[in-house]
């Protein structure tokens, strides 16, 4: 019997095993998708206790705890740190098989050397006392779980209106490249209550005045110009409804673009319209300057109005949307192939029946100017667990190109994230293990520790780091 959370851990064939052990176990961390605070990083911020690390800003574990029958006032606020992790201790056996339950424990045992302890209420007080004198460590801080974890490059995820001034703090450290990932969400919310005075900050920033649409993809480029002078190498599209509108002349666009900013409320079409063109106008850009371009495609965001009420946006009340996404995604970026402007891509869906269509979609648009230059990413936020992760692998392999993969990455807030690696190089060694002792792969084991190091790490670092 293979023991929870042991050394080998899904490795359950010696193949698998080697690979893992000998090849991926060791290798950097590339994470270019991610919510971390700059500031926390080029701050070194220090915690003062692991109820504020671990359950702070942590949406996936209030999910969980709701589910569990945690009360909100053990949760978020009024409750101290030490309560709320009293709370997630006594929700914890509840857990079992959610990834919260394995994630949580790679994190106390790697971490912070609790390798064995489960967590509950009858060893909550043995976890606390000794997490929190780790804490007081200097190796303890932001850039000391960074450095545990062998991180070598942060993508963070950033407004246009950002300073950057923390980014800027951060270059040419020898030991982690930290890149702002340009993230204009707020500009294609056309719709939007905030999309006007959004809009009016950009032109304060810029000191433009925009007022047709030349002048506001010109504010959006100077800011992407301030992005790249601070290391930028992505640009994130978060699209929570993804059309593709009819292309207007430069004309109409104008005349839709100053009717918003008067105040009138735009039909569908012209509104689609409009946000088509930015999409075009941006990936342009992108392809033009070699940003890689990432769209995260189909969360139903912020669905308790009570809890929006009460906590705000990312309280844990997000869910999968299931709107169409085949046709309108392939138009666009057929809009930018044809005139050969497309850039590096990489396509998310939350929703796990779209897995076939991003890998077949990338199909479409390769142009062997880089291995796997339109990428069907990694499974994402719901689906990042054990049989989303391999459900979306085996779609890839068997669709497209698993070695051009370009693997996982955390898309989380919190620092203690990094051994969701680990979950993800296990994975895949388990798979390649019995694709092996199925006969499916040659057994060049040479071959094999390629495949698992592109995958775990050099494709990323290629696209990213070199």
């Amino acid at each position: 019997m293979t023991t929870f959370l042991g050394p080998d851990f899904l490795l359950d064939t010696p193949e698998a095993q080697r690979l893992y052990h000998e090849v991926a176990a060791d290798l950097p961390i590339v994470d270019y998708h991610n919510h971390l605070p700059p500031a926390e990083i080029a701050e070194d911020r220090h915690w003062d206790n692991l109820g504020q690390l671990w359950l702070s800003h942590d949406h996936y574990k209030w999910r969980v705890m709701r589910w569990a029958g945690i009360p909100e006032d053990r949760i978020t606020a009024p409750a101290t740190d030490r309560e709320k992790f009293d709370a997630f201790a006594e929700a914890m056996p509840r857990l079992v098989m959610n990834p919260v339950h394995h994630w949580s424990h790679l994190e106390l045992w790697r971490y912070f050397g609790l390798e064995g302890t489960v967590l509950s209420p009858a060893t909550a007080d043995q976890v606390w006392d000794h997490v929190n004198a780790m804490l007081l460590g200097k190796e303890f801080g932001a850039r000391g779980l960074l450095r545990q974890m062998n991180v070598k490059f942060l993508g963070t995820t950033d407004d246009p209106l950002d300073d950057l001034a923390h980014h800027k703090k951060l270059q040419g450290d020898p030991e982690l490249v930290v890149a702002p990932s340009f993230r204009p969400d707020r500009v294609f919310q056309i719709e939007a209550a905030g999309f006007v005075p959004y809009i009016q900050a950009l032109a304060t920033l810029t000191g433009s005045e925009i007022r047709d649409f030349d002048s506001l993809t010109e504010a959006l480029l100077q800011r992407l110009d301030h992005f790249i002078a601070h290391g930028c190498r992505a640009a994130d599209h978060g699209i929570e409804l993804l059309d593709c509108g009819a292309e207007y002349p430069s004309s109409q666009l104008d005349d839709v673009l100053r009717r918003r900013l008067d105040g009138e409320v735009l039909d569908s079409a012209d509104a689609a319209a409009l946000r088509a063109a930015l999409f075009v106008t941006l990936g342009r850009a992108y392809a033009a300057r070699g940003i890689v371009m990432q769209l995260h495609i189909g969360p139903l965001r912020n669905n308790s109005s009570r809890l929006l009420e009460r906590i705000g946006r990312d309280a844990g009340t997000d869910s999968m949307n299931d709107f169409a996404i085949a046709a309108p995604l392939n138009a666009l970026l057929d809009r930018l192939d044809r005139s050969d402007e497309l850039p590096a891509m990489v396509l998310y869906s939350v929703n796990p029946a779209h897995n076939a269509i991003l890998a077949t979609t990338a199909g479409n648009f390769q142009d062997g100017s880089r291995p796997g230059k339109i990428q069907a990413g990694t499974a994402w936020w719901f689906n990042d667990q054990l049989d989303g992760m391999q459900r979306q692998m085996n779609d890839l392999a068997q669709m497209g190109l698993i070695s051009t993969f370009l693997g996982m990455l955390t898309d989380s807030r919190s620092f203690l994230s990094f051994t969701r690696h680990e979950y993800f190089r296990r994975l895949l060694c388990r798979m390649i293990g019995q694709w092996h002792k199925d006969g499916l792969l040659p057994g060049d084991q040479t071959a094999l520790n390629d495949l698992v190091r592109d995958i775990s790490y050099r494709n990323t670092a290629t696209w990213f780091l070199d």
